[in-house]
C-alpha cells in the first residue's frame, strides 16, 4: 500500500485528501474558522443546565447558549470543579467535558465527561482503565504493545494502543506516552482553577488531526500547496510528530494545482453524487436518511440471464468493493442498509460477505459488518463522529 496525504484550498475550503494506490480513498473538507467555534475534542469547564431523569441525560452549557447532550449512564465519574448537591449530578454543577460527537442537523453536539487525549500511536482514556491494543494489529505484536499500555495504564485512566502504534520504536511509543500524560495531569490541575465556560483545550483543525489519524503504513508524502498551512504543519509535526518531517512538502508548481493533479474536484463532486457506476454497467444508489443511509445494488447496463446466480456474485463483490470505498469516502455513518442482488445459495452470499467484510476493515473508521436480514439486506454500523461529507459541503 502506498500512501500520500495532500491539502489543498479549492473554492475557499481546505480539502484534505487521503491518497492510497493513486486513488483518493478520503476526502475531509475543513470549514470557515468561524463555524468551528465548537470543535470536536474541545475540552471545556460546562454547566448543568437541565436534567432529563426519564431517559438518564442531561444538557450541559458549554459557552455562552451552546448547550450539549450529556448521558449520565455512560459518565459515572465525572471530574467536579464545582459540585452543587448530593445527588450524582445536579443543576448548576459545574464539570470538565469533552466534545465526543459534532452537532448533526437538529441534534445537538455530544459531550462525554470520559475525556480523551489522542496521539498518533495511543490514547489516554479518563474513566476507562483499561489497557487495549487496536484489533488490527497482529497477535505477536499486540503483547508488546499489550504491556506497554498497562505499564502507563492507571486507576483514573487506561492507555489504547492505536494502529499506528504497529512496529514503531519503543522509545518513540513511550516518548508520545509521557506527553499525553503529563497533558492529562496539566489539564485536570488548570480545570480546577478556571471559570466556567472555558476552553481548557482546543482541538487542531481538522487537516492537522488527519496527520495523526492516517494509517502510517505505506505513507510516503505530506504534500501542501498552501504556503501558510504548510507553516503551519510544519510547526504542528516539529511538536507532536518530528518523525514525519522528512515526509512534508511544499507543492509549488503553479501550471498544474494540486487538486488538478489528483482530480480532487472530480472525485469530490463524484461523491455528492446519489449514482455511482461500476465497470461492469451495474450501479450503486446512495440515498442518506434522517434515520440511516441505504445502499441500492442495480444491475443495470450489466447484460446477463435473467437468473444467474455466478454473474450476479460477480456484480455483488465489485459493489461490495465500492460499497466500502464510497463509505469512507463520504464519511457515512451511523445504520446503513445495502440491499445487494439477490442469490438463492447461502455460499454465494457467504462469499459476498466475506469480501464484504475484508473491505470495510480497510477503514480507519470503526465498522462492523452485523448481519443480513432475510430479505437480504445487509446491515452494518459505522462509528459516528464527524458530520458526512454532504452535510459539510452543502
Amino acid at each position: 500500500m502506498n500512501r500520500k496525504l495532500i491539502i489543498t484550498k479549492l473554492n475557499e475550503k481546505i480539502i484534505t485528501a487521503v491518497i492510497e494506490n493513486e486513488k483518493i480513498a478520503e476526502l475531509h473538507c475543513t470549514e470557515k474558522p468561524e463555524t468551528q467555534a465548537i470543535q470536536l475534542g474541545n475540552i471545556y469547564v460546562g454547566r448543568v443546565k437541565n436534567i432529563l431523569a426519564n431517559i438518564n441525560a442531561a444538557f450541559i452549557e458549554v459557552s455562552g447558549g451552546v448547550e450539549c447532550y450529556y448521558s449520565i449512564g455512560e459518565n459515572p465519574t465525572p471530574i467536579f470543579t464545582k459540585k452543587i448537591g448530593k445527588k450524582p449530578l445536579c443543576i448548576g454543577d459545574e464539570l470538565l467535558v469533552q466534545i465526543s460527537k459534532e452537532a448533526v442537523k437538529t441534534k445537538a453536539p455530544t459531550v462525554s465527561s470520559k475525556i480523551n487525549l489522542t496521539g498518533k500511536y495511543a490514547v489516554l482514556t479518563y474513566g476507562d482503565t483499561r489497557a487495549g491494543v487496536s484489533n488490527k494489529i497482529d497477535k505477536s505484536e499486540k503483547e508488546r504493545l499489550l504491556e506497554l499500555a498497562k505499564a502507563y495504564a492507571t486507576d483514573s485512566y487506561g492507555v489504547i494502543m492505536r494502529t499506528n502504534a504497529k512496529e514503531a520504536d519503543t522509545e518513540v511509543l513511550e516518548d508520545e506516552l509521557k506527553r499525553l500524560t503529563e497533558r492529562y495531569h496539566v489539564l485536570t490541575e488548570q480545570a480546577k482553577t478556571r471559570i466556567c465556560f472555558s476552553c481548557l483545550q482546543s482541538a487542531p483543525k481538522e487537516y492537522l488531526t488527519e496527520l495523526r489519524n492516517i494509517y502510517q503504513e505505506g505513507l510516503t508524502e505530506i504534500i501542501i500547496e498552501d504556503k501558510t498551512i504548510y507553516e503551519e504543519v510544519r510547526e504542528y509535526l516539529s511538536k507532536e510528530q518530528p518523525e514525519d518531517l522528512e515526509k512534508l512538502r511544499l507543492y509549488d508548481d503553479k501550471l498544474l494545482p494540486l487538486h488538478k493533479l489528483y482530480s480532487v474536484e472530480t472525485c469530490l463532486s463524484n461523491a455528492l453524487k446519489e449514482y455511482v457506476w461500476l465497470k461492469s454497467g451495474a450501479y450503486l444508489v446512495i440515498q442518506p436518511t434522517e434515520a440511516l443511509t441505504v445502499i441500492d445494488v442495480n444491475t443495470g447496463k450489466c447484460i446477463s440471464k435473467k437468473k444467474d446466480d455466478e454473474a450476479y456474485l460477480k456484480i455483488n463483490k465489485e459493489a461490495a468493493k465500492e460499497a466500502a470505498r464510497q463509505i469512507r469516502l463520504r464519511n457515512l455513518s451511523g445504520i446503513i442498509l445495502v440491499d445487494f442482488i439477490n442469490m438463492d445459495t447461502k455460499e454465494a452470499m457467504d462469499e459476498l460477505l466475506n469480501v464484504f467484510e475484508r473491505e470495510l476493515k480497510k477503514d480507519p473508521i470503526a465498522t462492523t459488518l452485523v448481519d443480513i436480514t432475510k430479505l437480504q439486506l445487509v446491515e452494518l454500523t459505522r462509528k459516528k463522529v464527524r458530520r458526512p461529507l454532504h452535510e459539510v459541503m452543502s
